[in-house]
């Protein structure tokens, strides 16, 4: 499925989040799961309507932000980092997360044993 690449308003782009994900019936119960899924995916296309009063928290927007991006789905992201003066977020993959905590656990034990080395040093000078 093609993904657009401008939108109108943050709810735009928060639909094609949701179009992304399977459609409002497949997401509307994630955001409501005390929901039947009808009444769920009705809620989540009112909040997505800009003429409506309903809308998502802010949790629910980080929830559908986080769906989207395990489905390769980023536009929400960049029209929201666009908007605010950010450049686009970069996805973390978990095999980039791992390799940066692996690269700080390292640093953190070299830190450790240069520390330990000085304290060792000061005991013989003491």
């Amino acid at each position: 499925m093609q993904q657009a690449l401008f939108f109108d308003d943050v709810y735009k782009a928060l639909d094609e989040v949701v179009k992304s994900l399977g459609g409002s019936k497949r997401v509307g119960p994630k955001l409501w799961p005390e929901k039947s899924p009808d009444a769920a995916a009705r809620q989540l296309a009112d909040c997505l309507n800009s003429a409506r009063s309903e809308k998502l928290s802010p949790e629910q927007v980080i929830l559908l932000l986080r769906l989207g991006g395990e489905a390769g789905c980023h536009t929400a992201m960049h029209f929201i980092c666009g908007e605010a003066g950010y450049a686009p977020a970069t996805p973390v993959t978990p095999e980039g997360e791992m390799a940066a905590l692996q690269r700080q656990y390292i640093e953190a034990a070299r830190a450790i044993t240069q520390i330990a080395q000085r304290i060792e040093a000061a005991e013989a000078r003491t």
